[in-house]
């Protein structure tokens, strides 16, 4: 945490003051998610691989009556087993969400403490004791559906779950709290937000285009096979795997659902931030800064992602 000059002594505070726990769970929920990502992709470029020796027009022999094509089919229809069966032992997409799910349950914890959120408000008596309880208790929670707490692994846990910098902050006047919140919590996230949402629409663009890309040959070519004109070879297989793929693919990484889902909470954020500067008084902060964690929560997102229009 840095000072800017001013009256007041304005704070900056980045994820860097976060705990060693948060970066910890952090990193093992990018690795664990680029894990899962990496082994759908795989899985589903082998299976539109295994589609494409049907429909070639040629055959390659090796060593007698080995049809090369086909070998190539079995082995990469061989590697979807493989990686099924090691997705399944690893469990990266299960460790993935529990890791996320913890770094954001530490980092909103994180947050609301320092400037004085509900439930660690400027009346509480012993927030840290109240924080620590807190923080506990919802690890637990993660424990039980299979989140493996890394701390008694930790060489170095950081000084604790309540670093110098939150405590810090904690100690300053309300005016530089919220400005300080406003600036480096709601404010970033409503730029991430709008990130995401230029990113979910521009992937929404490209696989729903590549989908319709890859359906039309196969439309076409199913209607002249129809007719007879389409010749002996599979293609419509191949293009119609590949479709099925993409949208699998497009399934997966929710790319439209997204799209509405981050619309709405960067709608929200903009209102919050409103009335954050402007008509919010102190006896309601502590509700408020709740309310935007609430709704910065992946929970929150997966909700409205489940239930969009």
């Amino acid at each position: 945490m840095t000072a800017i000059p001013g009256p007041l002594q304005s704070m900056v505070f980045r994820s860097a003051d976060l705990p060693a726990l948060f970066h910890h769970t952090d990193a093992v929920a990018v690795a664990r998610r680029r894990e899962a990502v990496n082994t759908t992709r795989g899985q589903l470029v082998l299976l539109v691989l295994g589609t494409v020796p049907a429909a070639l027009p040629w055959r390659a022999e090796i060593a007698g009556d080995i049809q090369l094509p086909y070998a190539v089919a079995a082995l990469a229809y061989l590697g979807v087993l493989i990686t099924t069966y090691l997705g399944s032992r690893r469990k990266a997409k299960s460790h993935w969400q529990l890791n996320r799910s913890a770094a954001e349950f530490i980092k909103s914890n994180c947050w609301r403490y320092a400037v004085h959120g509900s439930p660690f408000d400027s009346t509480l008596q012993h927030p840290e004791a109240v924080f620590a309880s807190r923080l506990e208790e919802g690890l637990q929670e993660l424990r039980k559906v299979g989140w493996d707490d890394p701390r008694e692994k930790m060489a170095d846990s950081g000084g604790g779950l309540i670093t110098a910098s939150m405590r810090e902050l904690r100690d300053r006047a309300f005016t530089v709290r919220k400005e300080t919140y406003i600036r480096d919590r709601l404010i970033e996230q409503r730029r991430w937000y709008r990130r995401r949402l230029a990113v979910s629409r521009r992937g929404a663009l490209v696989w729903s285009s590549t989908v319709a890309a890859l359906t039309l040959p196969a439309l076409v070519l199913s209607v002249l096979q129809t007719f007879g004109g389409a010749g002996s070879f599979a293609l419509t297989g191949t293009f119609s795997a590949a479709a099925a793929a993409c949208l699998a693919w497009n399934e997966m990484r929710r790319h439209h659902p997204l799209v509405t889902a981050h619309s709405l909470v960067e709608e929200d954020l903009e209102n919050m931030q409103a009335a954050m500067e402007t008509t919010l008084t102190e006896r309601q902060w502590a509700a408020a800064v709740f309310e935007t964690e609430r709704i910065v929560s992946p929970e929150h997102t997966d909700w409205l992602v489940r239930h969009r229009m």
